[in-house]
């Protein structure tokens, strides 16, 4: 062990590059960064309430943006409810593209399928619900479930700004 340890240090007086190694360290880190926005120089990026409360104010403050059953201990489908969480998401976007002014809360109760968000009112009432219509019955078909759309409206999109950061 110490002919190793006396033919390291030899190699290392002889070659000194080539045996540059060392450990580094740093301080621990306990800060939480995730899901917080960081504060712009001009302070003029608007947040909502759901944005403005950092994650470990959830249950606390904010909600979750998914209520289903299927993430507790041996719940059924939770991978199939995932999927079907994002893509009701994407297609509400989409549907209502540029319209959605906050986020899309999906709410499961048993076999039932309710939509909440908040929309602006961009286009004209007559279209509105046709677009309820429409989104409702294709998600109805594709899920294999009712599904209920509970929309609110707001004036402008500038309505539901919490705050600036």
């Amino acid at each position: 062990m110490l002919r190793v340890a006396n033919s390291i240090i030899q190699n290392a007086i002889r070659n000194p590059i080539q045996c540059e190694r060392g450990l580094q360290t740093t301080a621990v880190n306990l800060k939480v960064q995730s899901g917080r926005y960081k504060v712009t120089q001009k302070r003029d990026f608007p947040l909502t309430y759901e944005m403005a409360n950092p994650p470990h104010y959830i249950a606390h403050r904010k909600s979750w943006n998914s209520w289903n059953t299927s993430n507790l201990a041996d719940g059924l489908r939770s991978a199939e409810t995932t999927i079907e969480d994002i893509f009701i998401r994407r297609f509400m976007t989409g549907t209502w593209h540029s319209l959605v002014c906050s986020e899309v809360i999906i709410k499961r109760q048993h076999n039932h399928i309710r939509v909440a968000a908040i929309i602006r009112q961009g286009v004209p009432a007559r279209k509105m619900y046709f677009l309820i219509g429409y989104c409702e019955e294709l998600l109805s078909s594709w899920l294999q479930c009712p599904v209920t759309l509970e929309l609110q409206t707001v004036a402008d999109k500038k309505d539901v700004i919490f705050k600036y950061i």
